[in-house]
Order: C-alpha cells, then structure tokens, then sequence
C-alpha cells in the first residue's frame, strides 16, 4: 500500500529488514548494541589468539599483548553499553589499540611467513604452515566495530 492508497488514521507496518536497521541507526538505538557487540567479538577473539598463540609457545612476548587487549576491549564495550560517556573515551581508546595491535600482528605474520624457508617465493607452502596472515585483520575488524559504535549518535 502506498502512500496515496492507504486510508486515512489507518497505521503502517513496522519497518522491517534493512528499513529497520537504518531507524535504529537513525534513532541511536545501534550504538548500544554495537557496544556489546564489541565486547562480545573481543572476548572470542582473545580466546582464539590465547589458543593459537599457545599452541606456538607464546615463542615471542608479543604474542600477549592482543590477548591482554581482548578484556580490555570488552570491559570497555560492556561499559559503552551502559555508560554514553565511557562510550564515547573508554570504548574508542580500547578500540584503537585493538585496531594498532591487529594491524601490528598482521605485520608480524607477514614477516613470519617471509622468515620460513623458501619466504615468500614458497608462500603456497608457507601461507599454509606458517602464521595465518590474515588473522590479525579480523581482531581489528573487533576494534573497527567498536569505533563505529563510539562514533555513532546515542539513543536519548
């Protein structure tokens, strides 16, 4: 029904789909929930780092610094839902670091890859044994995500 054809005091439907995704960015009410987001994608990261790093010895000291992030990034994304003003400082200094330190770690992994035999001239064989390149990306994609939610308008 368009809005020449509908009746006169007669309601329309809720918005649904992506309709519904934008009111709630619109409105404020995204920001919340990205927030927990945020905390909830930094505690399964960190536990997938912690593992994988564990399983590599934990060789170099920098390997703890994205799991040590990771309670960081979610005490500070529990608070962003709670608190609009640790939303708008704790959450997007959490968040950054998260986003340096995946970032780093990509670095990290390429050079590690290129310190296997053969480097990157065998990278089929050494993309696949090596230190996945492309793990980093996704801790900072949790970072991302929290300062997204530090940047957007807060519901009232």
């Amino acid at each position: 029904m368009t809005s020449l054809t509908r009746r006169p005091g007669a309601r329309s439907a809720p918005p649904s789909g992506i309709d519904r995704m934008v009111r709630n960015v619109r409105t404020g009410h995204f920001e919340r929930s990205l927030s927990a987001l945020t905390a909830a994608g930094a505690l399964v990261t960190a536990a997938e780092i912690f593992f994988e790093h564990d399983s590599a010895s934990f060789g170099n000291k920098m390997m703890w610094i994205p799991v040590a992030l990771g309670p960081v990034g979610a005490a500070a994304g529990v608070a962003g839902f709670f608190s609009r003003r640790l939303a708008k400082t704790a959450l997007p200094v959490a968040s950054a670091a998260i986003v340096a330190n995946g970032l780093q770690g990509t670095y990290l992994h390429a050079r590690g890859i290129a310190q296997k035999p053969g480097g990157w001239s065998n990278a089929r064989y050494n993309l696949e044994m090596g230190p996945p390149l492309l793990a980093p990306l996704l801790v900072t994609m949790v970072g991302g995500m929290g300062l997204l939610a530090a940047i957007l308008r807060r519901e009232q």
